[in-house]
């Protein structure tokens, strides 16, 4: 989004800051804002190349580069050892997908008319699969609640084993919905995407590709910066790697999305905001989450899918409130406030762990 550009500046800002050898909280500030108007225009590029290939070649640009930012940003954390930030990255931006901008967007729809309406079939199709990806990270936890005296492999091996089923499924989902059974989801081939912008921006697929390669190295650039600080930012101002991961890490990679989706619900376009509500949720769950799987083998930093218990079941309670939002195809102002509550008790809860 253009009123995002101005956040540019941030960028070298947190270079000059890191030549210096700032205060690590400065440092990572500046590069956790530098990555907010990059991931906006990740998003942009992706949007006018999957506007122009078509809905499967699209579907598979916004799988790829939907989330770039933080894949990114997790990639580089994960190959700095800091496999507990990236798992919990996961979770805050499943968490915040659902709970934060979901619920930003129903109170800005529903301030301007009593009732909000969306697509129940297509929501519940989101609500499957977001259920579906949840029984995915969960089973990972079972598995080492009911086995505490499991090899570690053998949690990596099933981790692995989950991140294939996991992955297998996203891409027939989107086979489903952009291919078999569009319009029964109402899906426009050249429509927004997860993770994508409002109104694809007006430049040539060439530009487009250049624009991606750039903000895609800027945002390795920034991710390493902002690695590279989190830990320092840990032992000196006592926020805990959980909180920067759960709370902090995703609010900086779905800065754009809130944006996004805040626009379209006060325009009335709720099944869009819902859209990209549900669809960045299950993406990060059924691609990012199995990609880092991937990575973390070859990076030989294995990483197994075993999220802690407080992360199980607030994710289960996130995935619980949204579906029975999404069952009735209506909604308004006040379940928007009822999810942005539930995100406060959890961001709450995350500060005194």
């Amino acid at each position: 989004m253009r009123s995002l550009r101005w956040l540019l500046l941030a960028a070298p800002l947190s270079w000059v800051l890191a030549w210096l050898d700032a205060p690590a909280l400065a440092v990572f500030s500046a590069a956790g804002l530098a990555v907010v108007p990059l991931a906006a225009e990740l998003g942009a590029a992706t949007e006018v190349l999957a506007a122009r290939t078509g809905p499967a070649a699209g579907g598979l640009l916004n799988a790829t580069f939907g989330n770039a930012a933080e894949l990114i940003v997790a990639i580089v954390a994960l190959r700095a050892g800091l496999v507990d930030l990236v798992k919990a990255s996961l979770i805050g931006s499943i968490l915040g997908n659902l709970l934060l901008i979901l619920g930003l967007a129903l109170v800005a729809g529903g301030l301007r008319r009593a009732t909000v309406t969306f697509n129940r079939t297509a929501a519940g199709m989101s609500g499957a699969m977001l259920l579906l990806a949840v029984i995915g990270l969960v089973v990972p936890a079972l598995f080492a609640a009911a086995h505490p005296a499991a090899a570690p492999e053998e949690t990596v091996h099933l981790s692995e084993g989950v991140a294939v089923v996991l992955a297998v499924t996203y891409g027939l989902s989107l086979v489903f919905s952009l291919v078999t059974h569009r319009r029964l989801l109402g899906g426009e081939p050249a429509g927004p995407q997860p993770g994508g912008q409002t109104h694809p921006a007006s430049y040539s697929s060439g530009v487009a590709v250049a624009v991606l390669c750039v903000a895609t190295a800027l945002v390795a650039l920034e991710s390493e910066l902002l690695v590279h600080a989190t830990e320092a930012v840990v032992a000196r101002v006592g926020l805990s790697q959980l909180f920067l991961g759960l709370i902090v890490i995703p609010l900086i990679g779905n800065a754009a999305e809130h944006a996004t989706a805040v626009v379209v619900a006060r325009r009335g376009q709720t099944d869009l905001a819902f859209h990209i509500a549900l669809g960045s949720s299950t993406q990060v769950a059924l691609f990012v989450a199995p990609v880092m799987v991937g990575v973390g083998a070859l990076l030989g930093q294995p990483m197994n899918l075993v999220f802690t218990g407080f992360e199980v079941i607030a994710l289960g309670l996130a995935a619980l409130i949204v579906t029975i939002i999404g069952l009735d195809g209506e909604s308004h102002w006040f379940e928007g406030v009822q999810l942005l509550a539930a995100y406060a008790l959890i961001a709450l809860a995350v500060w005194f762990i």
